[in-house]
C-alpha cells in the first residue's frame, strides 16, 4: 500500500493530486484555501479522505473500470452530484468512466472508497444481497438511516487510522488484503442495511440542469461568457428562474458563477505554464477577460492573490502544496 498525506492552498493542485480521478475543481466561495488529502492505494482500491474550506464545483471523470463511493463526514451546507441533491445523510456513487458535476458546499469534509468493479462485483454476488443492491449502484445519491451513516463513518474512520499505521509500520501485504476486504464488507453491507429505504428514485432538479448547461456552455466557450439573456432564449425560460436555479444549487448567482469558472480557468493556465510561455494577458484572453485591471481586482477577490502572485509551472511563490 502507498500513503500520501498533503495539504493545499490552492485547489487545482488538490485536484490534480487526487491519483486515477480526471477532474477539475473550481472554487466559488472567495478567500485563501486551506485543504488536506490523505491518500491509501492498495493494488485494487483506493481510499482516500479530503478536507477543504471553500466551495467548489468538482468536474471530470471517475475512473475507468472502478465503482467509487463517497460519504461526507461533514456537510456544512447543501450539496449537489449528477443534478441529485444531498445532505449529510446521504452517500454518492459513480460508476467507473461516468462523467460528474458534483457542487460541494464550503467546508465539505468527505471519505471517497474506489474498488476494482469485477472485485466488487464478484463479491457482491457472494453476499446474500447481490439481487436487491446491484439497482442501487445505478443511484448517484443514496439516503440511509442516520444511525447506520453515522455506525459507517465511525468504522471507515477507525479503518483508515489503522491502516495508515500500518503503512507507517511497513506492514504491506497481508495488511493490504485485511483493508480491501474490510472496506468491501462495509460498503456493501452499507447498501444493503434493511432499514433503507427502498423507494428512492430522484430524478435531477429542474435547477442542477439549468447550472450544468451553463457550466458546460462556459467551458465551450470560454472567451465569449454566457449571459443569463443566453441562458434565457437558449433554455426558453425566464430570468427568474435562472436566478432561483443558481441561487438553490451554487449559493451565488449566475454570472458570478460563470465569472468564477472563467477565473479558476485562468489560474489552471497560469499554474500550468511558465511566465516565458504565457503571459497574464494572454491567459485572461483565453477566458474573456479583455480588461486588465478588472480582471486581477476579481482574481484577487476570489483566490486572495493577484494574478502575478500565483506560482506558476516551475516557480516557487504562490499557492503551495506539502506533504506532511
Amino acid at each position: 500500500m502507498d500513503l500520501t498525506v498533503e495539504h493545499f492552498e490552492d485547489v487545482h493542485l488538490h485536484a490534480a493530486s487526487v491519483h486515477a480521478w480526471e477532474q477539475t475543481y473550481s472554487q466559488l466561495s472567495p478567500g485563501l484555501v486551506r485543504s488536506s488529502l490523505c491518500q491509501i492505494e492498495g493494488s485494487r482500491f483506493q481510499f482516500f479522505r479530503e478536507r477543504v474550506n471553500q466551495r467548489l464545483v468538482q468536474h471530470g471523470q471517475a475512473p475507468r473500470d472502478r465503482v467509487c463511493f463517497a460519504l461526507p463526514l461533514s456537510s456544512p451546507g447543501s450539496a449537489c452530484l449528477q443534478g441529485r441533491e444531498a445532505d449529510d445523510s446521504s452517500i454518492f456513487i459513480l460508476g467507473g468512466g461516468d462523467e460528474f458535476l458534483f457542487h460541494m458546499p464550503q467546508g465539505l469534509d468527505l471519505l471517497s472508497i474506489t474498488f476494482d468493479r469485477e472485485t466488487f462485483m464478484q463479491t457482491l454476488d457472494e453476499s446474500p444481497w447481490s439481487g436487491d443492491s446491484r439497482q442501487w449502484l445505478r443511484q448517484p445519491v443514496l439516503r440511509l438511516p442516520e444511525r447506520r451513516l453515522a455506525h459507517a463513518r465511525q468504522r471507515l474512520l477507525q479503518l483508515l487510522g489503522r491502516s495508515i499505521k500500518d503503512v507507517q509500520g511497513a506492514m504491506q501485504g497481508q495488511a493490504e488484503e485485511e483493508l480491501e476486504r474490510d472496506l468491501l464488507e462495509e460498503l456493501i453491507c452499507l447498501v444493503a442495511d434493511p432499514e433503507f429505504d427502498r423507494d428512492q428514485r430522484h430524478a435531477s432538479s429542474p435547477g442542477s440542469y439549468i447550472v450544468e448547461k451553463c457550466h458546460q456552455m462556459t467551458l465551450n466557450a470560454p472567451q465569449v461568457a454566457p449571459s443569463v439573456i443566453d441562458l434565457c432564449e437558449r433554455l426558453r425560460i425566464s430570468r427568474r428562474t435562472v436566478q432561483n436555479s443558481f441561487r438553490a444549487v451554487t449559493q451565488t448567482t449566475p454570472v458570478n458563477y460563470i465569472r468564477c469558472i472563467r477565473l479558476n480557468g485562468v489560474r489552471r493556465e497560469l499554474l500550468g505554464s511558465q511566465p516565458g510561455e504565457l503571459s497574464i494577458g494572454d491567459a485572461a484572453g483565453r477566458w474573456g477577460f479583455y480588461h486588465l485591471s478588472h480582471f486581477a481586482a476579481d482574481y484577487q477577490a476570489l483566490f486572495g492573490e493577484l494574478p502575478s502572485q500565483t506560482r506558476r509551472a516551475g516557480g516557487t511563490s504562490g499557492s503551495r502544496r506539502a506533504a506532511a
